[in-house]
């Protein structure tokens, strides 16, 4: 059930590119705001419509007016609205009325006359409508829900699994158990696993055709994480191995099921038997009201390297990224995704535990449980679980340097629908006669075994 709220019309979302107004848009510049995505049924918060910048320069949207179709229905833009270059802002109209299933989202200047942009549609949209490419093309029924963000548009690739249709079992029978998570590889002979209650982290290397907690060094049974106060049982969703450490993504707190959206790192030479982390970053205050078992669910890292070479854009400062702008983050982002929304958020850390986030975009899925940076190829790979069927969709720099999908594919055929919930590729090392192994690791420990093995093509 919609309801409607007494609150004053104000902007209530202003996500990225936002600052303090300026001067009066020109004409040619007031040309550049679009409207991009419009959910008019079951929003969070309620109705609402997006705006985005196409231009190049920041434009004051101060005091614009949002109708629907009937000319009493009246949303005003708060004053002292900038909306940057490539930014997207969107507004929470259902403070001041509700969208209906035959519509219209009509875009005017301060003067309440000059109409901007519109768009009308005749039922709901099963998710939203919003244009594709955004800014610029066409609406249409979008893939997720991507509210201030980049619009998921889909992929007109073929959607079959780019590697072998044989899967295998990858571990011994009831080895983990439950709730084994995320993947990362950190050679072809060492994997990384973590376990999201309790949460444990283990290091694995090859036992014959299957993987198994490496024996030596304290790992038999994995080692048990805490924060980095020594407390608590991080609900350790996803790893990631990288230049500057070992790091994991919680979204609560085992020992009191409360919300903790956290990234920790941890040193994995320590010898002790439990770890505490060594350092700690707090999402909270960027991914507030997140629900305790919906929060961050996948991590992976991405080298500064391959980003500015391949002109990736910082939303923070509305330009080309540079890693000088963060003095002590290391050699790279951290890409964060989140189950709740499917949204993946790219993240500057910093050693005080501070940190910037850079970009926000969507997985191209509802829910998003892995992700995985594939350096051979570029792809940033997004896994989907059982809700999902399984499916992964691959992510792309296009040309105006954000990540978007560019390619979903079903699950190989020899795989049942398993709650997958960890997505690892090998190193380009490892290939041979043009494929290279991907492993998977299931929740639900189905059938006993709570890792499968699969091929994927070494050029995908």
């Amino acid at each position: 059930m919609r309801t409607r709220r007494n609150a004053s019309v104000v902007a209530a979302l202003a996500v990225l590119g936002l600052g303090l107004a300026c001067a009066p848009a020109s004409a040619q510049d007031a040309s550049s705001i679009r409207i991009n995505e419009v959910e008019s049924s079951g929003g969070s918060p309620g109705d609402w419509i997006e705006l985005v910048n196409t231009g190049t320069v920041a434009v004051d949207v101060s005091k614009w007016i949002v109708k629907d179709d009937d000319n009493s229905h009246s949303y005003k833009i708060a004053s002292g609205t900038s909306l940057g270059p490539g930014a997207f802002l969107a507004l929470d109209v259902e403070s001041a009325y509700g969208l209906g299933s035959a519509d219209s989202a009509r875009l005017y200047a301060a003067d309440g006359s000059t109409l901007v942009d519109s768009y009308a549609w005749t039922s709901h949209a099963t998710t939203t409508y919003g244009r594709c490419a955004d800014g610029t093309g066409a609406f249409t029924t979008t893939v997720a829900v991507t509210k201030g963000a980049a619009n998921a548009c889909g992929s007109p690739l073929s959607t079959s699994w780019p590697g072998g249709t044989a899967v295998t079992v990858a571990d011994g029978s009831n080895v983990f158990g439950t709730n084994l998570s995320g993947l990362s590889y950190e050679s072809a002979t060492v994997l990384w696993a973590v376990r999201n209650g309790p949460g444990t982290l283990y290091r694995l290397v090859p036992n014959g055709t299957t993987w198994r907690p490496d024996p030596a060094g304290g790992w038999a049974s994995g080692k048990t994480l805490h924060f980095a106060n020594g407390s608590g049982d991080p609900d350790a969703e996803g790893v990631v191995v990288s230049p500057d450490g070992t790091f994991v993504i919680t979204e609560r707190d085992n020992s009191g099921s409360s919300s903790a959206p956290k990234i920790l790192r941890f040193d994995t030479t320590s010898t002790a038997t439990t770890l505490n982390a060594t350092a700690e970053w707090n999402l909270t205050a960027d991914l507030p009201g997140l629900p305790a078992n919906a929060g961050p669910e996948a991590v992976s890292w991405i080298p500064d390297t391959f980003l500015t070479a391949h002109g990736f854009r910082d939303e923070h400062t509305g330009a080309a990224y540079t890693p000088a702008t963060y003095p002590g983050h290391g050699s790279g982002l951290f890409f964060a995704g989140v189950e709740n929304n499917g949204m993946v958020y790219a993240y500057a850390l910093t050693p005080s535990g501070t940190y910037t986030r850079v970009a926000t975009f969507t997985s191209g899925f509802p829910a998003v449980m892995d992700l995985e940076f594939e350096p051979a190829t570029g792809h940033l790979w997004a896994a989907c679980d059982d809700t999902c069927q399984g499916r992964t969709a691959t992510l792309d720099l296009n040309a105006q340097g954000r990540f978007a999908v560019t390619r979903t594919a079903d699950r190989p055929t020899g795989m049942p629908n398993y709650n997958n919930e960890g997505f690892a590729i090998a190193p380009q090392s490892a290939c041979a006669g043009g494929l290279k192994p991907v492993l998977w690791s299931d929740d639900t420990n189905d059938a006993g075994h709570a890792l499968r093995a699969g091929t994927l093509t070494c050029t995908s």
